[in-house]
């Protein structure tokens, strides 16, 4: 049975107060590979672009193949948002980078 610190609450930009629990090590694997993939400038990347980049940065035992990786880039992505930690820029794609 799993133990309380294998999980993670995350936040949602787009719901704000509402709140998740999800596995830690998939949630802190897809921030940190996030976060290196993204520029700090804005407009920075769409989505499609971040996800293309960071899928090599993704340990291959949590994420076989990039197996649910799109999932797990939007939980982060609208966690990441909701903290302050990444923005969005004015348009369409949606386009993110990192907030100084």
């Amino acid at each position: 049975m799993s133990g309380t610190n294998d999980r993670i609450e995350i936040e949602n930009f787009t719901s704000p107060g509402r709140t998740q629990r999800v596995d830690r090590a998939k949630y802190e694997a897809m921030r940190d590979a996030l976060l290196a993939v993204l520029p700090t400038d804005a407009p920075g990347l769409s989505v499609a672009e971040a996800k293309a980049k960071l899928l090599p940065l993704l340990p291959q035992e949590l994420f076989p193949g990039g197996e649910k990786a799109g999932w797990w880039l939007k939980a982060a992505q609208l966690d990441l948002e909701a903290k302050g930690r990444i923005a969005r820029a004015s348009g369409s794609p949606v386009r993110l980078h990192r907030k100084g």
